[in-house]
């Protein structure tokens, strides 16, 4: 592993008072063609049972993964979905959508999920929004002999060796895919990016031995952007290793970002706002 740029998840607040641990850029486009990673983990519904009340997105695409706990999900396309423990959510916004993310009344023991915000080339960020999720069809997963279980999210993924396996979303812009990746204590696994530009991976638990004999290891929180031609040889330290890993194909576009709209130019962002405040957007049924 050949780790190019490390990035820690600062602690934000986002939605109603939501807490959450934040990995963002719009400026250095390091992360291309992701934008931004949120990471939501607590078991004290104080710190997420605000939620995300109805607010509008343009021009990006929104990946939400849950690993415990769940929320609500609906939009102005007439989705009302319950997104539970292991399952996907996909919105490729476009045009526009208004959406909410509120907690689910049945999810008592805490909430651990993530957001990932994906950048879509100026060709298709007024294109009519989409929506899908992996409610009916949980996602793929296969394992290794060395102790690790990869998790296919979306896109296609394989450990060295193995066949690939593919998961239910598939279409991501930049050629975008995603997987959770497990470890156990002193694990190790291999995978191939090589045919990938970007590859990154965000730690959400244990960590990562930097090498045979070191005291130090990747920690929860890191970010890190990685050298996709160079082969991903993990090994997760005496308490495991919990990750995301991210692949794709940078954009290299200008990036023009306010709240919740991502787009090329500021005029661009300017008629986001007055599209969306005209009710051009629709509305939550």
């Amino acid at each position: 592993m050949k780790v190019l740029h490390q990035f820690s998840a600062k602690a934000a607040m986002d939605g109603d008072g939501v807490n959450i641990r934040r990995v963002a850029d719009f400026v250095t486009t390091k992360f291309d063609p992701f934008l931004m990673m949120d990471e939501i983990k607590s078991d004290d519904e104080q710190d997420f049972i605000g939620g995300f009340p109805a607010h509008p997105h343009r021009g990006m695409e929104t990946f939400t993964y849950i690993r415990k706990g769940g929320f609500e999900h609906r939009d102005q396309m007439g989705n009302v979905k319950a997104i539970r423990a292991g399952d996907v959510q996909w919105m490729s916004t476009g045009y526009g959508v208004v959406h909410s993310e509120m907690p689910l009344a049945d999810a008592v023991d805490g909430l651990h999920g993530f957001q990932i915000w994906v950048n879509m080339p100026a060709k298709d960020k007024l294109r009519p929004a989409t929506y899908q999720d992996t409610a009916a069809s949980p996602s793929v997963e296969t394992s290794n002999d060395s102790g690790a279980t990869l998790k296919a999210l979306a896109g296609d993924w394989a450990f060295i060796g193995q066949s690939a396996i593919s998961a239910t979303i598939q279409g991501l812009a930049g050629e975008a895919a995603i997987a959770d990746l497990m470890i156990n204590a002193n694990g190790e696994a291999q995978l191939d990016l090589s045919k990938h530009e970007f590859a990154a991976l965000y730690i959400y638990q244990g960590g990562l031995s930097k090498g045979e004999g070191s005291q130090w290891s990747f920690n929860h929180g890191e970010f890190l952007v990685l050298d996709s031609q160079t082969p991903l040889q993990l090994k997760a330290d005496e308490r495991g290793a919990g990750m995301l890993l991210f692949v794709g194909k940078p954009i290299r576009e200008k990036i023009v970002q306010m709240g919740p709209f991502v787009m090329n130019t500021q005029a661009e962002i300017q008629q986001a706002i007055r599209d969306y405040q005209e009710g051009r957007f629709g509305q939550i049924a």
